[in-house]
């Protein structure tokens, strides 16, 4: 009920007082009316009736309704009924994964590489691709290929006779990029807060050198574990190889070596969970908030990514924040996010468990 009133087929699910939902007496007539509310002029009519930016929800069946003509127009555009509802975008739940159809496919690509499905996705021959841990690198790592090759590899099984370099080459453009490994450096995780509303799904580490220590992360694994391993496994083989090539005497070796040693004390002090390291989970006690990496990954993207964002270890900023939230507690205090207890706080709060 705000701006241009996007119209969706409601598949009977809560929604909030900022969405309507216009129930057909007659059944009969739901296509001439989704014909209708999916139109331009059904915003337009309601909209020369309620200027507000929030249309109260009965003027949008105050607007004129020519079924006759609206059944006309839906014959046409669904000669045999409505389709089911779905989605080629993939912001939305209803976006099955389809790489080759998704209206970005890169996004999609990365994504299905780190192991992310989506809700509506079906098992598929691309899923024997995907990552195994939720973690991939961009360099050659421990006899693991580089994010580039392997990106290249689930592109080509999703478009099957249709790919090419040349075709690479039109999805670069379409992310405003010219090369694959490059974009997946600078520009992927930046362009990915954007699409997904500053809640990234698919996290870039780094120790802040482009010729140095990178990893993608699929936050939906991301647990203790799997941090774990990337802190002093992944990144620990990474260093060592940069300590031999310094003793070697290959160049930058060395400036690549305390690079990614700074990277492992940031991610092992997100480990350990001190502020401001630590995760608040505002609806929770503090006998029930996590010690150390230990994140509900249900929680959300918002309380969960604070400790990476507070350690400086992710490839770009985005806008995110931790203000109090609107409204009271149920015991009437204030909604506070920002807040940060240490680790004996907490012990304490469970009886030093």
């Amino acid at each position: 009920m705000t701006r241009e009133l996007r119209a969706s087929l409601y598949a009977g699910s809560r929604f909030d007082k900022s969405i309507a939902v216009l129930v057909p007496r007659d059944k009969a007539h739901l296509p001439a009316i989704w014909a209708y509310c999916s139109d331009g002029s059904f915003s337009a009519e309601v909209r020369k009736l309620d200027q507000n930016i929030i249309v109260a929800n009965g003027t949008l069946v105050k607007v004129p309704f020519d079924l006759e003509h609206w059944s006309e127009v839906a014959a046409r555009m669904y000669p045999t009924g409505l389709p089911e509802p779905s989605s080629d975008d993939p912001t939305q739940w209803l976006f099955s994964g389809d790489i080759a159809a998704a209206e970005i496919p890169l996004q999609v690509a990365v994504a299905k590489l780190l192991g992310y499905r989506w809700p509506d996705q079906a098992p598929g021959p691309l899923d024997r691709l995907a990552d195994g841990d939720g973690i991939v690198c961009l360099q050659p790592i421990a006899g693991e290929r580089p994010a580039g090759d392997r990106l290249r590899e689930i592109l080509s099984a999703a478009f099957g006779a249709d790919w090419s370099e040349s075709y690479l080459t039109g999805l670069l453009q379409q992310q405003g990029a010219t090369n694959l490994d490059t974009w997946l450096r600078d520009s992927y995780f930046s362009t990915h807060c954007r699409l997904f509303q500053n809640r990234p799904f698919i996290w870039h580490v780094w120790d802040r050198r482009q010729d140095g220590f990178s990893a993608l992360l699929n936050y939906h694994t991301l647990d203790k574990a799997t941090l774990e391993k990337l802190t002093y496994s992944t990144l620990q083989w990474w260093i060592d190889r940069q300590r031999a090539e310094a003793g070697s005497g290959v160049n930058g070796a060395d400036s690549r070596l305390a690079a990614a040693i700074e990277l492992q004390g940031r991610l092992a002090k997100i480990i350990e969970g001190e502020p401001p390291f630590d995760i608040y989970v505002r609806w929770k006690p503090l006998p029930e908030q996590p010690i150390g990496w230990d994140p509900d990954l249900d929680g959300g993207v918002r309380l969960n990514i604070r400790p990476f964002v507070n350690a400086g270890v992710l490839r770009s900023k985005f806008t995110i924040n931790w203000n109090k939230d609107r409204g009271k507690n149920p015991d009437g205090s204030e909604r506070f996010n920002d807040l940060h207890f240490t680790i004996a706080e907490k012990l304490a709060a469970r009886g030093g468990r």
